[in-house]
């Protein structure tokens, strides 16, 4: 049987070190994204025992440092990991909450199960998000469009080279200030066309999260960014050219005629947590919402028709970001108009006033923290 730590289990070793307020408050003006970590990281252990009974123990929070690793571990040869991505908000009272968080919980098990690692319960994934802002909470901005991004993961540590489960795995929360995902005042962006790689396939892990996934998708991603984009789009050539997700983020595609369309869910897309939401209070502003197959070709037809007026993508991190062109090597798809698109902005503002406190959450996606 799984052993779960209570609410309280979590020991707490402090930093002796941490960074000072001035320090701190530097980093704050100006964090960016993922590039600074706050003082200290969540761990839960997990072990098989002689008679093949796995558990999770040893929950704390500890300072934030390297990780000590056999060179044997699997993660290191078998790539045996997972990783989910939520945000930690500041509201006007000074409170701190996190949307959806429950969601994640359920997408890490989903993907746990995909790289036969152990599930984590829901109970101990929300209460390590709670304990690591709790003790880190001077950490959460409270700037416009700014949070605290938690990245819970899990990683085999069982030291082996055979190929099968690990026995030992680690469970840990890392904490980084965030800011705008692409820098600077909201424009539409353009996103690469890749022809040349796929980021997952029939019976893979697209709907795991996992980071063999991304990996695969940085070849394509050089790709774009030497065409002057910054993301890239990656299609099922199986399928008649079914667009299915861009390298980090959901797409969607505002129709005239009041229909909001994205790529159904089909094995290879990851279950986007903001593109179920993005659904949702597109659903509640009376929009028609289609998850179905959208082809390149119905993309460049319909901007070309003008039965498509906006498209942009969605994410944990970027939040949501109007597409503004599409480069292909045969050319390019552009957008209407030059700026972010009604619709698009519409459905941005209200994410984020749940997320932040300034909207009502009339669907009940809001934790408090602290």
């Amino acid at each position: 049987m799984t052993q779960t730590p209570n609410e309280h289990a979590f020991d707490k070793q402090l930093a002796t070190n941490p960074k000072s307020d001035a320090e701190r408050e530097a980093i704050l003006a100006n964090p960016g994204f993922g590039d600074y970590f706050t003082d200290h990281t969540a761990v839960v252990d997990y072990k098989v025992d002689v008679d093949g009974v796995g558990g999770w123990s040893n929950a704390r929070i500890e300072p934030y440092g390297p990780i000590a690793m056999d060179p044997a571990a699997s993660v290191l040869h078998y790539g045996q990991e997972i990783f989910e991505g939520l945000k930690a908000y500041r509201h006007g009272d000074g409170s701190v909450w996190s949307f959806r968080p429950e969601a994640n919980a359920a997408r890490f098990n989903t993907s746990a199960r995909r790289l036969a690692l152990p599930e984590l319960p829901e109970e101990i994934f929300i209460e390590s998000l709670r304990q690591l802002v709790e003790t880190d909470q001077a950490w959460v901005p409270s700037g416009d469009g700014e949070a605290l991004y938690l990245r819970p993961f899990m990683i085999a540590t069982e030291a082996f080279l055979g190929v099968r489960p690990a026995r030992e795995v680690s469970y840990r929360v890392i904490a980084s200030p965030a800011g705008n995902y692409f820098g600077g005042e909201l424009k539409p962006i353009s996103i690469w066309l890749s022809t040349n790689y796929a980021r997952a396939g029939e019976g893979g892990t697209g709907e795991a999260k996992c980071g063999g996934n991304y990996a695969a998708s940085l070849a394509a991603q050089m790709e774009a960014e030497a065409q002057g984009c910054k993301q890239v789009l990656f299609l099922d050539p199986f399928n008649d050219n079914a667009i299915e997700e861009l390298g980090g983020m959901n797409i969607f595609f505002v129709f005239k005629d009041g229909r909001l369309v994205t790529p159904a869910l089909n094995g290879h897309i990851l279950h986007g947590i903001t593109r179920s939401s993005v659904m949702q209070l597109a659903a509640d502003r009376g929009l028609k919402v289609e998850e179905r197959k959208i082809t390149i070709d119905e993309w460049r037809d319909g901007v070309d028709s003008g039965e498509i007026t906006e498209a942009f993508a969605c994410g944990t991190a970027a939040v949501i970001t109007p597409i503004g062109e599409l480069k292909t090597a045969q050319g390019s798809i552009a957008s209407p108009g030059s700026g972010a698109g009604e619709v698009t902005m519409a459905i941005r503002e209200t994410l984020l006033g749940i997320q932040t406190g300034a909207v009502e959450d009339l669907h009940g996606w809001l934790t408090r923290l602290i």
